[in-house]
């Protein structure tokens, strides 16, 4: 083989960007040749790249031009060796979500079965991590007890307590012991009581990346984006969708409602990011789907005795503005106090404020080292915060006109998401498994931090409860309160919950019944009702 044309990069330099690299000078045989050797010996190799300028294949390109550049062969052999070479976890989780991406146009039985084989792997994964996990808590807390114990046995002068004393101190911090979790697993039985699935929307052909929820025209309506392009609006009572939203030519990453009107924005890979008018009319007439919500979910066959009832959704394929000016994927776009402007987020390491009556550039955001993965407002101050794959998060405020940025730090990987809880404290979650809690009067080091098994996404907070719903890519909902004391997780089986990694979650608190929602890479969007009186549940004696 010829070493001249491989370019070897250590493994924590590689991004996927480089799986769709090509190299025409190297044929097929040539990389089944390095592959097998690479996958012998993986300890003497590195990663190779094969590249000829690092020539990607953008979100717009169509699947016929992209075969003359690259087969699917090429990239199977390439994603394996680069799973060999990184952490299971990272690779699973960048590897599906650019696989989700860039592939989207491969037929629905392919998709399928990439899908069983990281699911596997995933499965695997996350059964010895869970094991390490619990015996790591056992032997931590059979030290801590040790230690009571022993400081709990001597006497004032050094010397050992009889057998009685020692007994009646033991029991004394079983007692204790009784005491301090009683209130914890009160809590725990009281909110596995009360949270519980309520209903499934589903609709979407690929992994739904966010999900949003607001009032419109006196009906809840959930709002949610995905891989598949689209955008939707559903009733939160029924389930049903009622608006389709065709107008990107790519991975639709975001959906944020305008804070007081019928407008939405939404964030894409195709590098813009879209504000259109909600069109919804209730009540709806029943119909059978579209040739547009066919050929979205792959044109799935429909047996034929099955009745199909929904609402007769409306379709928008135009916006109302089209926000440019960015030079790679949009993950994020949310409005601005007022709702006047809106911000973006972008992989092009920037953001960008716009007006949004123009489309006009108001401002660019730089600063951060590596790809933005989020950003989000505060709902009355002229603030935002940006999150990034640098391990940092970073407030804007525009309150004055010298603009003042400060920068947060204290996470160890990604920062997937940074939001705002009340009126002076953010949330930050990220893929080091961890979530902070951080008060803006003392930036310096977070209030609290939460230790979770799993890469945090997209998380959400209730305003009113101060319940922390945090999305993990090893499909579970994890509950917290702001203080960092755990509530419990949602329920998952079999036949209740995520099959897949969880991207996001949003809370509606003026529903009775259906208050939660979640969003994952199985294409569903599940409603849930979580027991807001955990406080009560936890104050009990």
């Amino acid at each position: 083989m010829n070493h001249s044309v491989i370019n070897v990069i250590p493994a924590n330099e590689v991004d996927f960007e480089a799986l769709l690299t090509y190299d025409t000078s190297i044929n097929v045989f040539q990389r089944k040749k390095f592959l097998k050797a690479w996958l012998a010996k993986p300890s003497a190799m590195s990663f190779a790249a094969l590249t000829d300028g690092g020539e990607v294949v953008g979100y717009g390109q169509k699947y016929s031009e992209y075969t003359k550049k690259k087969t699917w062969h090429d990239f199977i052999i390439k994603l394996f060796s680069y799973i060999t070479s990184l952490s299971l976890l990272s690779c699973l989780q960048g590897g599906l979500c650019y696989f989700q991406k860039h592939f989207h146009f491969l037929v629905f039985h392919f998709r399928g079965r990439l899908h069983d084989l990281f699911a596997l792997i995933e499965d695997e994964y996350e059964k010895l991590y869970v094991e390490n996990q619990t015996l790591h808590e056992k032997l931590e807390h059979y030290r801590s007890t040790a230690g009571d114990k022993a400081e709990g046995v001597d006497s004032g002068d050094g010397t050992k307590a009889p057998k009685k004393s020692s007994s009646q101190i033991s029991q004394k911090i079983k007692d204790t012991y009784k005491t301090s979790t009683s209130r914890i697993v009160s809590t725990f039985k009281n909110q596995s009581a009360g949270s519980h699935f309520v209903r499934e929307f589903s609709g979407h052909g690929d992994g739904v990346w966010d999900v949003s929820v607001s009032k419109l025209h006196q009906v809840t309506i959930v709002g949610t984006s995905s891989a598949d392009g689209a955008a939707k609006l559903w009733s939160s009572e029924t389930g049903e969708c009622v608006t389709n939203y065709f107008g990107h030519k790519g991975s639709v990453n975001s959906l944020r409602f305008h804070p007081s009107q019928d407008h939405v924005v939404t964030a894409s890979g195709d590098q813009t990011a879209h504000v259109w008018k909600a069109q919804i009319s209730l009540p709806l007439e029943k119909r059978a789907p579209s040739d547009d919500e066919l050929e979205l979910s792959e044109k799935e066959e429909l047996d034929a005795s099955d009745e199909y009832h929904m609402f007769d959704a409306n379709v928008i394929r135009v916006p109302q503005t089209d926000l440019t000016g960015h030079s790679n994927v949009v993950v994020a776009a949310d409005w601005m106090a007022g709702g006047r402007e809106v911000i973006t987020a972008s992989w092009d390491r920037t953001a960008i404020l716009y007006d949004v009556d123009t489309g006009a550039i108001l401002n660019t955001l730089q600063g951060h080292e590596k790809e933005l993965t989020n950003v989000c407002t505060h709902p009355v101050q002229k603030l935002v915060v940006t999150s990034s794959k640098d391990t940092t998060f970073r407030l804007w405020d525009f309150r004055n006109p010298s603009m003042q940025l400060n920068v947060f730090q204290g996470h160890t990987e990604p920062v997937t998401t940074a939001v705002f809880v009340a009126a002076d404290k953010i949330v930050s979650g990220s893929d080091d498994r961890s979530v902070k809690i951080w008060d803006l009067k003392n930036m310096r080091s977070p209030m609290e931090t939460i230790r979770t098994d799993a890469p945090v996404n997209r998380l959400a907070v209730s305003p009113s409860h101060q319940i922390l719903a945090i999305p993990q890519d090893n499909r579970h909902i994890r509950l917290y309160d702001i203080n960092g004391v755990r509530l419990g997780r949602l329920p998952r089986s079999n036949r209740v919950g995520h099959s897949r990694m969880v991207c996001a979650a949003a809370w509606d608190e003026d529903s009775p019944t259906c208050n939660l929602f979640t969003c994952g890479f199985d294409r569903l969007v599940l409603g849930w009702y979580v027991n807001p009186q955990r406080k009560d549940a936890k104050d009990e004696k």
